[in-house]
């Protein structure tokens, strides 16, 4: 049988495993960060009255440019954005491939402050774009000093900064983005993919990007919309940024169905988003719970919880999953992740991390 090495492979991707959590068949999976509530009924009927009205016409290519649905991102997102400065693709995963192949590729770098989101170095090498870790402070702490004397360093193309951070769930203060703004000499993309879940106060990224030509901010519809077998995530940037990647996404890479299906979804976005505050009430008692039973635990503006384990986290994953509840171990020494989902999956989590005394 034919394996990988047998093919004319690139060679910096020999040796590589597909980026994926555990797909495993148990009763509690709180591993992938996804909204844990089903699509509510009459949201489940519109998305089938919109996704009907395209059948008849799927032997034609969809709108290309996708303008109809970036016009409703636009209205969701407020801060006066307009269809100009908004772009969709088949996740945030694939908006950032497309920024690193408009602004990164052969010869350019992208930065990003690790612990963080486990794609972006993906999506680099991909991409052909260098990669270069940089290092986050004291309990994965980043302050705008930090943030600063790492960029000047290494004089990125592209920076990642992730707000809330994956997968310690804090996110980041404003000044980290100003200061990274004014250092940066290329893009500086925040990774805004759990914003909807914040703490009161917390400022988003595109409070600034008027006048920051070089700042792009990315979203999902993946998590607070309950969204994730739809695909749909998306970027607020200036114009020439939207200009720009449209010069590298694959033509016509959003169907019909997709499009439909986001629209009829943005278009009930109170009932989806109805479950936000459940979700945020679950994760701030799993912190609290967390914390009196003497675990480390990483503050969260997400939907999820980055917690310390005594021991190898390997064996504790182990120990959670033998007991129902599969959680991410995300390879940070001593560390799991675990997905805030509904009162019954707190219970079946807690009970199970009983276990590990």
């Amino acid at each position: 049988m034919t394996t990988l090495d047998d093919l004319p492979l690139r060679d910096d991707l020999r040796g590589l495993t597909p980026y994926g959590a555990p797909q495993l068949d148990v009763a509690v999976r709180l591993n992938t960060n996804e909204n844990s509530y089903p699509v509510p009924e009459p949201v489940v009927e519109a998305i089938n009255k919109a996704l009907a009205a395209e059948l008849r016409d799927l032997n034609r290519y969809p709108d290309r440019d996708a303008v109809a649905l970036r016009a409703d991102l636009a209205g969701y997102l407020g801060h006066g954005l307009t269809v100009e400065q908004v772009w969709a693709a088949n996740g945030s995963n694939e908006i950032q491939q497309q920024l690193l192949q408009a602004f990164g590729g052969p010869g350019r770098s992208a930065l990003g402050f690790v612990p963080a989101y486990s794609m972006h170095p993906l999506l680099a090498l991909g991409t052909g774009t260098g990669w270069i870790p940089a290092r986050r402070g004291v309990d994965f702490g980043l302050t705008a000093d930090e943030a600063v004397a790492q960029v000047r360093e290494h004089r990125p193309d592209v920076v990642f900064l992730c707000s809330p951070n994956n997968p310690t769930g804090t996110a980041l203060d404003p000044a980290v983005v100003a200061a990274v703004l004014d250092e940066a000499p290329g893009m500086v993309v925040v990774d805004e993919a759990y914003a909807e879940f914040a703490r009161p106060g917390t400022v988003s990224a595109l409070a600034v990007l008027p006048g920051h030509p070089r700042l792009v901010v990315t979203r999902t519809m993946s998590k607070a919309f309950g969204f994730a077998g739809g695909r749909l995530g998306y970027l607020a940037a200036d114009p020439a940024v939207v200009a720009a990647v449209q010069l590298v996404r694959l033509p016509y890479h959003l169907s019909a169905l997709t499009q439909a299906a986001a629209r009829a979804a943005l278009a009930h976005r109170d009932a989806l988003l109805g479950t936000v505050a459940a979700i945020m009430r679950q994760r701030d008692r799993i912190v609290a719970e967390l914390r009196e039973r003497g675990h480390r635990v990483a503050d969260s503006d997400a939907n999820f919880v980055l917690f310390q384990v005594a021991g190898d986290q390997a064996a504790a994953w182990r120990t959670l999953l033998e007991h129902g509840v599969l959680v991410r171990d995300v390879g940070l020494p001593g560390w799991l992740r675990v997905t805030a989902g509904t009162p019954a999956e707190t219970d079946a989590f807690l009970s199970a991390m009983e276990k590990l005394s």
